[in-house]
């Protein structure tokens, strides 16, 4: 039986997440919430762990600080090993490849020579701020089947949103055309930014990029904006058909829509499955403090908040207070957070330690969300 190549898995969590506005001025996209006790990065890792993949480098940069805490040297998911498991890797000076990375693509190259020492045969690049489960184990069978140079995990999404992916024409099963974010998309067909790799393709592909550059730099940004291009116009690019939940979250609209499908009789998304658990590093605390005063409907409560007012169809984070009186709408409500006696949340997003004042009126017209950033909104 023939030995699988050797894998290593590059997370890319190194992203501004602009489109999230305040909520990401003071964290990482990837460290951002999301259905009250896991993180966005949770998703990927764990998957990683369910799928045996056990070398995973987590390619960080922008507020790193917020990451690096909760990913505690890969302990939730198994990965704090003497050989192998979670490395953290930041941007770095001293080499011709060093530097502030420009995008993803820019960060791959960037540790070409460490992905050479490691002797990677195969990369599976993966965002850190996508919400789903996926067997990686499986995208990387079919990669060794096809001989594909590149292996692009493909899922349908509204036509309005594909303009925000790469789109791709399929033609049984080879990638027969990409366009990264298109203004006027041609289908809903797009990548998960999922994707299986030879690595001595991607990094010489990478590097004649690079050397075709003149202003000094690598001159690389995101994988979308030519390195797909060029690996799906010389044939090697096949795309893993995805049909199960996944969600790009990282505009305040989406991040707001993926927490209230949490919420129906049947999520689309199950987070209690004892077979592919949601894993996760977070502060013990007691149960949740339901007072006689409080109101709950079709909501997500975590442990150590304090609810004595009303929550229909929102997440309440871990230690957040909702004081009597209060009513909370629609709406996600993050770690710590408080919302005063008489107070009105109504679709909105409230950051984690924000303090919604008495009486305060707080909320957006149906087709918005509104959100309400550290420190204090009074009526």
């Amino acid at each position: 039986m023939a030995l699988r190549p050797k894998l290593l898995a590059l997370v890319l969590a190194g992203g501004e997440g602009g489109r999230l506005g305040i909520l990401t001025e003071e964290r990482a996209k990837p460290a951002m919430p999301f259905a009250g006790v896991y993180r966005l990065i949770d998703f990927a890792l764990s998957n990683c762990t369910h799928s045996g993949v056990t070398d995973v480098w987590v390619l960080q940069q922008y507020q790193p600080h917020s990451l690096t805490q909760h990913l505690a040297n890969g302990r939730p998911w198994d990965l704090d090993r003497t050989h192998g498991g979670l490395r953290v890797v930041h941007p770095h000076r001293g080499r011709s490849e060093s530097g502030w990375y420009e995008g993803n693509a820019d960060a791959i190259w960037s540790h070409k020579t460490d992905i050479g020492d490691f002797g990677a045969e195969l990369l599976l690049v993966l965002s850190a701020d996508h919400v789903y489960r996926l067997d990686y184990g499986r995208v990387v069978e079919r990669h060794l089947e096809t001989g594909a140079g590149a292996t692009l995990v493909t899922t349908r999404v509204a036509r309005a949103d594909a303009s925000r992916f790469g789109v791709v024409h399929a033609d049984d099963g080879r990638i027969a055309e990409y366009v990264y974010k298109p203004d006027e998309p041609a289908s809903d067909l797009v990548t998960t930014e999922v994707f299986v790799f030879d690595a001595g393709l991607l990094v010489e592909t990478l590097e004649e990029l690079a050397d075709g550059n003149e202003s000094g730099d690598s001159g690389l940004a995101d994988l979308g904006d030519e390195v797909l291009p060029r690996l799906v116009a010389d044939g090697h690019a096949h795309e893993y058909r995805y049909d199960g939940y996944w969600r790009d979250v990282g505009t305040v609209e989406s991040y707001w829509h993926a927490h209230m499908e949490l919420l129906g009789a049947k999520p689309p998304l199950d987070l209690d499955d004892p077979d592919w658990p949601i894993l996760t590093w977070a502060t013990l605390r007691p149960p949740a403090r339901v007072a006689a005063s409080a109101g709950i409907e079709d909501s997500l409560v975590s442990p150590g908040s304090d609810v004595r007012g009303r929550v229909v169809r929102s997440v309440v984070g871990p230690g957040v207070v909702i004081e009597e009186g209060a009513e909370v709408r629609e709406s996600v409500v993050l770690e710590s957070a408080v919302v005063r006696s008489g107070a009105r949340v109504t679709r909105a997003i409230v950051d984690a330690g924000a303090v919604v004042g008495e009486r305060a009126e707080v909320g957006a017209p149906e087709g918005e969300i509104d959100v309400v950033g550290r420190g204090s909104r009074d009526a």
